[in-house]
């Protein structure tokens, strides 16, 4: 989000503070078994909330912070579109690593989460090329990458706790919302390079609210919460929104 404007010594800097202070926590809270938040039954599968949700809001503030409001907003179109297709390529491939790798072993809950991620990302892609149709724009192959890194973000929370069909839902859902808050943060003078806040910040949002949803214990027993609120029970919607909040 502040690529090119700070220097290179200060953002080893916020790196090291940021991993300590921010992520670290974080990361003990969702995922120890001693966490508060994991006490408490907050799902988050492979880093919905400790990756994305954390440095998708540190976008956020640093955008704030480095605010230049005297700046013009010219849209700084991308230089290459192959090379923007072939990194979402690569980030598509290697989610599947740390999504379906948080099963922690080869089996069918891999298996599962594998599937959802593949999934959601297709359908979030194809939404935002749509969405952008019916708004009047150009379909453009930078949206549809756009759309599939949001739908990457939005199930990776929830990838080894829904179904193959709820995952075409979350994806779907994340990518219109976030197209929406790219499209506002347009008219600010915020300046987020790549977007971080509204496709990592608000898509890491959607998918701790679609856990919430769509979670069903008969995908991952580890799930001891319950199911989400789509099937009736209201334990795991409850904690989320405490978790979201926190």
């Amino acid at each position: 989000t502040f690529a090119e404007r700070v220097k290179f010594k200060s953002y080893i800097v916020f790196l090291v503070l940021f991993c300590l202070f921010i992520y670290a926590p974080l990361a003990h809270w969702t995922w120890h078994p001693k966490g508060f938040l994991f006490k408490l039954g907050v799902l988050d599968f492979a880093g919905g909330t400790v990756v994305h949700m954390s440095a998708g809001f540190a976008a956020l503030i640093a955008s704030i912070y480095l605010r230049d409001k005297s700046a013009g907003k010219e849209a700084i179109a991308p230089a290459n579109i192959p090379f923007v297709l072939l990194g979402t390529g690569l980030l598509w491939f290697g989610w599947f690593g740390f999504n379906a790798g948080s099963a922690m072993s080869a089996g069918t809950l891999a298996t599962s989460a594998f599937a959802t991620t593949n999934t959601a990302s297709a359908a979030a892609g194809l939404c935002w090329v749509l969405f952008d149709v019916v708004r009047g724009k150009k379909p453009s192959a930078l949206g549809f990458c756009i759309g599939a890194v949001v739908g990457l973000v939005a199930i990776t929370p929830a990838a080894g706790f829904v179904t193959i069909p709820s995952s075409l839902f979350i994806g779907t859902v994340a990518a219109l919302i976030s197209n929406v808050v790219v499209h506002w943060k347009s008219k600010t003078s915020l300046e987020d390079t790549l977007d971080v806040f509204p496709c990592h910040g608000v898509g890491g949002l959607v998918g701790m609210i679609m856990t919430a949803l769509f979670a069903n214990t008969a995908v991952n027993g580890a799930n001891t919460t319950g199911n989400g609120l789509f099937f009736g029970e209201t334990a795991l919607f409850k904690v989320h929104l405490i978790g979201l909040v926190v």
